[in-house]
């Protein structure tokens, strides 16, 4: 029997660095444009940031001509931004409600293998997970990141193709598993060709995660009996 590739997705999800991630956006907004942003991204919309930093500066009124050479940059510089708050992400960061718990119940289980499906730059994701000493429970070599494509979606099969790879077997829908909290989480799910369990631990309510087309939908992920039950679940529907 295959095995099953879980995804999980990171911000609002195992973590919340909100706060952390939006002054990164804003020093590095300046550093590179020269002036600070006078609006930040959305909280909680789940899309990637290389979308994230283009909306920036359209917001922040520079010039559409600017817009690609700009945001190369700010996308270049932003893990290594987020890195040099290591100390506040350790102290500030807050792990989700049951999140240690579930990731270390999935890892253990036999047949799953957990990654990461995410809107992070890979280093900005890694550094997330490894300051708040959630790394240790998830293969990040075998994820999909918003530096591999800008379109989240793609990013399931960047990882189904990674995880065959290195394991010897392929994964499809019926094989992989998203684990996320918002729209954008079920949105690559149903189109990157993945089932999802949303948890409405975010910005979306489970009303909307389940109109939205989540298989099954959660609280939290405090109840990890649950949680390895619908992963199974979703993986057999």
């Amino acid at each position: 029997m295959n095995p099953i590739l879980v995804l999980w997705d990171i911000d609002r999800t195992l973590v919340y660095t909100g706060d952390i991630d939006r002054r990164v956006y804003k020093e590095t907004f300046t550093s590179v444009v020269g002036r600070p942003p006078t609006a930040l991204p959305a909280r909680g919309t789940g899309v990637t940031m290389p979308l994230a930093v283009r909306e920036l500066l359209r917001v922040n009124q520079v010039p559409e001509q600017n817009v690609e050479k700009l945001a190369a940059r700010i996308i270049a510089e932003l893990p290594d931004r987020l890195a040099s708050h290591r100390e506040l992400l350790a102290t500030d960061g807050i792990i989700m409600p049951g999140a240690v718990d579930a990731l270390a119940a999935v890892q253990q289980a036999e047949g799953l293998i957990p990654t990461v499906v995410t809107g992070n730059l890979r280093g900005s994701a890694e550094t997330k997970l490894r300051e708040l000493g959630l790394i240790s429970y998830l293969d990040t070599t075998i994820g999909g990141y918003a530096s591999d494509d800008s379109h989240r979606p793609a990013l399931v099969r960047v990882a189904q193709d990674r995880a065959a790879a290195k394991h010897g077997c392929s994964f499809s829908r019926d094989t992989t598993v998203i684990v996320g909290d918002s729209l954008e989480d079920v949105r690559t799910g149903l189109e990157g060709g993945a089932r999802v369990i949303a948890v409405a631990s975010g910005t979306t309510s489970e009303e909307q995660l389940r109109d939205a087309g989540a298989q099954h939908v959660l609280p939290d992920l405090t109840s990890v009996t649950t949680l390895l039950h619908l992963i199974g679940r979703a993986s057999a529907a």
